[in-house]
């Protein structure tokens, strides 16, 4: 499927969860999984809005597949143990809307432009990498319950007053011009207490992220006027 065909799908799914957790658990910390997450959060947002209960630190886009496909590939590549790595990606959770920092990974490793823009595009077509192997038969599912996994346990963490909890995640943020954009964010006992700046940026990635601000507003503005229709 499409994140097209998704969104015709999920869309209303997510709406009508939406509406279910303001009327239920309207303090819930929600961890919005379904895709395309670029679309959903914001109709997440609106429906929210209408019922009175929006709070954006307790509204995530789940984009952490996205990271641990970013350090599966990197750590391949520099030859590193994968628990050793950390590279955060921002933007958005499909596409080119997904960029990751290869400038800011940990460890640092001495890798070519020419492999940098390689491991980038094989993170933005991992999903399409997976739905091959499985020869249209399924999609990406225990990794994306692995990466769903960390994530609410990162929340929970935060909930628990565990110090210094960061995770990527597609927020509501100030970041950039979009409404709605990936970083770090500091968890704590409110959900989002801070979303964190981009840091330093090579130029292929500030390259990428001027590209990819065009097609993640579209997702949003799709989002918004779906809840809103």
């Amino acid at each position: 499927m499409t994140r097209d065909d998704l969104f015709n799908i999920n869309a209303g799914i997510v709406k009508g969860l939406c509406e279910a957790i303001a009327k239920h658990c309207p303090k819930a910390l929600v961890n919005m999984i379904s895709n395309p997450v670029n679309s959903t959060v914001p109709i997440a947002a609106e429906i929210f809005k209408k019922a009175g209960t929006y709070d954006p630190k307790r509204l995530f886009g789940v984009t952490t597949l996205d990271v641990v496909r970013a350090k599966t590939f990197y750590a391949g590549k520099a030859m590193v143990p994968v628990a050793e790595v950390n590279v955060p990606v921002v933007g958005g959770h499909a596409g080119i809307t997904i960029l990751p920092l290869f400038s800011q990974a940990t460890p640092k490793a001495n890798l070519s432009d020419e492999e940098l823009t390689a491991l980038t595009k094989r993170t933005q077509d991992g999903g399409t990498e997976v739905v091959e192997a499985k020869a249209g038969k399924g999609s990406a599912t225990l990794s994306m319950a692995y990466a769903g996994a960390i994530f609410a346990d990162a929340c929970l963490k935060g909930l628990n007053g565990v110090p210094d909890v960061i995770e990527c995640s597609f927020v509501q943020s100030t970041v950039t011009e979009l409404p709605f954009f990936a970083s770090k964010v500091r968890l704590g006992k409110n959900g989002v207490e801070e979303v964190l700046g981009l840091g330093p940026l090579s130029d292929y990635e500030k390259e990428g992220l001027e590209k990819l601000k065009p097609e993640l507003l579209s997702s949003i503005e799709k989002g918004i006027k779906f809840a809103t229709q």
